[in-house]
């Protein structure tokens, strides 16, 4: 069952033409991997896919809903509610805990606070994280902040995981266990993952890897 199509995507900035008429399809359940030279387009499609930025021509659908039609807070809901990100750097908020981090976006959602915690702790448990609930980013290991970051993107049970370079930032042990984090998330929850990487290891690991060339997918 289809899950994401985005058809015509085009994008510039200025006169520089990024994306020249992108269209992709993704299945529920499907890890793609996006690869291609720096500068291919790859990081500007994932951001118009987590609807980070807009794309200037072309529709995208997310389950079923039509995402180039929302506006202002609507799409700003729909995010929240439809979709995580993982970036390579993990963004986690330095003055909160790991805990803290994972249940904001379901605070976001209201969510009842005592469900959003219930469910952060479970999550955080799930990703081996259990004696690290308490603590902020800077005591964590690059691996384990990497994670919770996950735990974060997967708290509203969303449609689709955006990962851009999630493993980037990574040594090359943490980063195959966190590949590997992802199909196993993908068994247990049927996430889909849409993946932009240089990592030859997760492409090669990936359901399909599409490349991308000058502003084309080929």
């Amino acid at each position: 069952m289809e899950i994401l199509r985005a058809t015509g995507i085009h994008k510039a900035y200025g006169t520089l033409q990024v994306l020249k008429g992108v269209d992709l399809s993704v299945q529920r359940g499907e890890i793609v991997a996006i690869i291609g030279s720096s500068g291919a387009g790859k990081s500007t499609l994932l951001h118009i896919i987590g609807t980070l930025d807009q794309a200037d021509q072309g529709t995208l659908s997310i389950a079923d809903t039509a995402v180039h039609t929302l506006k202002g807070q609507a799409l700003a809901n729909f995010r929240n509610k439809q979709i995580g990100f993982i970036f390579q750097f993990h963004h986690l908020l330095p003055e909160f805990t790991a805990l803290e981090n994972v249940m904001m976006p379901a605070l976001i959602a209201k969510t009842k606070e005592s469900v959003a915690k219930q469910k952060a702790i479970a999550l955080l448990t799930e990703l081996g994280l259990a004696e690290r609930i308490q603590h902020k980013p800077a005591q964590l290991s690059g691996g384990e902040a990497q994670r919770v970051a996950v735990a974060r993107a997967l708290i509203n049970d969303p449609a689709i995981i955006c990962a851009d370079e999630p493993s980037g930032n990574l040594d090359s042990t943490t980063a195959q266990e966190l590949h590997q984090l992802f199909f196993d998330l993908r068994s247990k929850l049927g996430i889909t993952f849409i993946i932009v990487t240089h990592n030859e290891s997760l492409a090669q690991m990936a359901d399909r890897t599409v490349i991308m060339k000058d502003g084309l997918m080929q």
